[in-house]
């Protein structure tokens, strides 16, 4: 059975008809007023009304229609401007009955949306589960298969969740509106300036020409406030106010600038920096040192992939600041950040930098060292677990194993500006892991080709590592780019190749796919509690 296609219909003013007074003809009224549509109930005269289906009939909320169905109600009780179709109809009673099975059948003919109760093959469309938050709605269904297991897991994913979402939804979507009004409006000026050139020569005509085209700038915003809703843990999305809304555009708009230090500020060294390695991703993968560092800071730094786990335990007294990265932007991303972090030590604050795996892997945590020690400031740096070392081994993959792999070769998969790669010469006892390279995995999948690298070598794609949703794509150098392709990527990831990937884990598929993460739950306090 393929899954089904999920939507979200805007019902107001629709028409709704019901069929039936039961309790779940009644439940099924509620829920059409709620949603702003306008419920038809059909039930002969003498039927036994639900309590609450009574009491709305008598409010007026609720329109009932003493006879039974008949065939043209469909097309003749709905709206005017769809020229009298219903929009849906709910069949109550009757389960698989002859009635029931006829609507179903005209309802189709007409493309009428139809529920039959207790009759999954009748029904067009089946009702979520849903819990609601304002204009957040969450939805969750089992495709007919137990409408309770649906209840109870909608239940689950509600109470894990932190409380005034709903209301925080509604500030970054006042905050979206107002960025995309404020974009629109610099577009209409920029358009309008445009034709008084064309009239004549402006009073800006020698003002400075930046690098920046409006294209370049256009939806810069919107790709930041995407960022703030991808990277920040939703318990700090919970709590943004209005006030914390103002700051962030504030904010946003005075880190564009380029802020350079006076003399006099170098010498005032009162704040104190820590670059900190996060680890792979799971928050008991943090050192000791790392977890002080972060509990002592007053202004974060972070990079867009440390997971959310990681920056829950930031206290909520500290400001925090997501990395902007994405193509194109990494450059300015990294040196908003390092100007910063030098605006907050500056002002006297312990700033942590937290930096995903260690930050001397392929983290830039040398660059950054030596910035702010040119600028007064020497950080502290706190090792990290390195993914490059401890996602093979949470994927069941040991980088050496004797009489198949005796060294390991940590690389890179992004050439700096796009540079294309120059990987290492192909050698049989060999594991190579190589990080950031799933955005451009083909090309240093044809480079592995040239450098000697058979198509059957095997290679194992590793997401996640360590979080809850680690996934775990393994393969060969001939089928990855395929699997990746079909899978979908799930960043941060990295790619193994050599015979160690298949020492503990044989296939003779194309490609395996492994989902979530279990290394530490033998160990965990919470799995030794639950089997007592």
């Amino acid at each position: 059975m393929a899954p089904a296609l999920l939507t979200a219909v805007d019902s107001t003013s629709h028409i709704h008809l019901i069929i039936g007074s039961n309790p779940l003809a009644a439940a099924r009224c509620t829920r059409s007023i709620e949603v702003g549509a306008k419920p038809i109930v059909l039930a002969p005269e003498d039927a036994t009304l639900h309590y609450g289906l009574a009491k709305r009939i008598e409010d007026g909320e609720v329109q009932w229609l003493k006879r039974a169905f008949r065939d043209d109600d469909l097309s003749t009780l709905g709206r005017p401007e769809v020229d009298r179709v219903v929009d849906a109809v709910f069949v109550t009673a009757a389960g698989k009955g002859s009635l029931s099975t006829s609507i179903s059948n005209l309802c189709r003919r007409l493309r009428i949306p139809v529920n039959v109760a207790d009759a999954p093959n009748l029904c067009s469309f089946t009702l979520l589960s849903t819990h609601s938050d304002g204009p957040l709605q969450i939805g969750v269904t089992t495709s007919g298969k137990g409408c309770k297991l649906s209840a109870r897991i909608r239940r689950e994913i509600a109470s894990s969740l932190p409380a005034d979402l709903g209301a925080a939804v509604e500030r970054l979507g006042a905050m979206r509106r107002r960025i995309w009004e404020e974009d629109h409006a610099a577009e209409l000026s920029h358009d309008l300036e445009a034709e008084e050139e064309d009239a004549g020569q402006l009073a800006t005509f020698n003002k400075l020409v930046t690098s920046e085209t409006a294209d370049i700038t256009r939806g810069r915003r919107m790709r930041w406030l995407s960022q703030i809703c991808e990277y920040w843990p939703l318990r700090r999305l919970a709590a943004i106010s209005d006030a914390d809304v103002e700051a962030l555009l504030h904010d946003y708009n005075r880190s564009r600038g380029k802020i350079r230090p006076s003399d006099d500020q170098l010498t005032e060294a009162t704040g104190r920096i820590v670059l900190v390695g996060s680890g792979p991703g799971n928050p008991d993968l943090l050192t000791c040192v790392a977890h002080k560092a972060i509990l002592s800071a007053d202004l974060v730094l972070a990079d867009k992939l440390v997971p959310s786990s990681i920056l829950d335990l930031i206290p909520r007294r500290a400001q925090v600041h997501i990395a902007r990265k994405f193509p194109g932007n990494a450059d300015n991303a990294q040196e908003e950040l390092l100007q910063m972090g030098l605006e907050g030590l500056q002002a006297g604050k312990v700033v942590v930098r937290i930096k995903q795996g260690d930050p001397y892997i392929y983290g830039r945590g040398g660059e950054e060292f030596v910035f702010f020690r040119d600028h007064g400031y020497t950080p502290t740096v706190v090792p990290g677990i390195t993914s490059a070392l401890s996602a093979p081994l949470f994927a069941d993959i040991p980088l050496t194993h004797r009489g198949v792999a005796d060294q390991v070769l940590v690389c890179t998969g992004t050439g700096r500006k796009g540079v294309p790669l120059d990987p290492p010469q192909y050698l049989g006892s060999r594991t190579v892991v190589f990080l950031m390279a799933l955005h451009r995995l083909s090309a240093l999948v044809e480079s592995l080709y040239q450098h000697d690298y058979p198509p059957n070598t095997p290679c194992a794609v590793l997401e996640r590592a360590s979080c809850p949703d680690q996934r775990v794509i393994r393969t060969t150098l001939e089928h990855v780019c395929a699997a990746v392709e079909e899978e979908g990527s799930r960043p941060p990831g990295l790619l193994v190749v050599g015979h160690a990937c298949n020492v503990l884990v044989q296939h003779s598929h194309r490609w395996i796919v492994e989902e979530g993460f279990k290394g530490l739950d033998s160990i965990s306090s919470s799995s030794l509690d639950s089997r007592i």
